[in-house]
């Protein structure tokens, strides 16, 4: 009996690594897309608690004051969603189809599309998406272990901030942007914003890790 499982195991684990190249992965591919786009204008207002600067300085403080509301744009867990659930390969792929519509088709960035796009301040963030899911799916390619998952998100959160930066700057300077203004960007961009990044982006590709099992339950 332990024979004859063992073949069925491999196969189930083959699978669950990769999505084959059909036409149900196709629709993933495009279902992924959107869900890149619709991450795009998505807003999220997420509340915590935190410490207020006025506890030590003697302040009258409300309940109110201790609760911290950000508002997030999640599309960098998004995107290693769509590493995570699809695999390096398809989802490059999916990210490809979302920089070639923006550039050449519809207006799917968050200000806008065209050509001209590549001119602007975050472009390069939009082009980190690539490196990232490369880096990461390669990493779980060996396994969703928890390390391996700490692992994928530590490097692509990291990649897709780095770049984004180093683009910025490359811009910035091209159009003779003072020191200030770039510090004021990188920190309103890649300031509190990567911490955000990380902690939703660990849910999203615990998320997508079952998602992918239960996808191949079912096909």
């Amino acid at each position: 009996m332990t024979d004859t499982a063992a073949p069925r195991i491999r196969v189930i684990k083959k699978q669950i690594e990769g999505i084959r190249l059909t036409f149900g992965s196709l629709l993933l591919v495009l279902c992924c897309t959107f869900l890149i786009i619709l991450s795009t204008f998505l807003q999220l207002n997420i509340n915590h608690f935190t410490i207020p600067s006025g506890l030590f300085s003697g302040e009258h403080l409300v309940m109110s004051d201790y609760i911290h509301t950000y508002k997030l744009i999640p599309q960098v867990p998004v995107i290693m969603f769509v590493g995570a659930f699809l695999g390096r390969r398809y989802g490059i792929a999916s990210i490809l189809i979302y920089i070639l519509l923006g550039l050449f088709a519809i207006p799917v960035f968050a200000l806008g599309g065209g050509p001209k796009y590549v001119l602007e301040y975050g472009f390069g963030y939009i082009l980190a998406y690539i490196p990232a899911v490369f880096f990461a799916g390669s990493i779980l390619k060996s396994g969703y272990t928890n390390r391996n998952i700490f692992h994928a998100v530590l490097v692509g959160v990291l990649t897709i901030h780095l770049i984004g930066v180093l683009y910025m700057l490359f811009i910035a300077g091209l159009k003779h942007e003072g020191t200030e203004f770039m510090l004021g960007w990188i920190v309103a961009q890649s300031g509190i914003k990567i911490v955000y990044d990380f902690v939703f982006s660990f849910a999203a590709v615990f998320i997508a890790r079952y998602a992918k099992i239960i996808l191949w339950f079912f096909m």
